[in-house]
């Protein structure tokens, strides 16, 4: 049973934290491409809420949305 969280532990620090380990050091060396990764899912968050926004004002524009004060049943 010991060996089987040993393989546990061996897994995440040899194999799945070695891309975290290489950003911990290339940030000592230069911060910006440190965290390009960052920008990257901020980047990508930013677009994602520009169509989500975009979506709701095409829903908006063709009246789909009930807007009536008691739209649930429980309501």
């Amino acid at each position: 049973m010991k060996d089987f969280f040993y393989a546990i532990q061996d897994l995440f620090v040899n194999v799945l934290f070695v891309p975290f380990d290489f950003l911990a050091e290339l940030e000592l060396e230069n911060w910006w491409l440190a965290n390009t990764v960052s920008w990257i899912f901020t980047l990508i968050c930013f677009v994602a809420l520009l169509y989500w926004l975009k979506q709701l004002k095409v829903f908006n524009d063709n009246n789909e949305e009930d807007k009536s004060i008691s739209s649930h049943s429980y309501l």
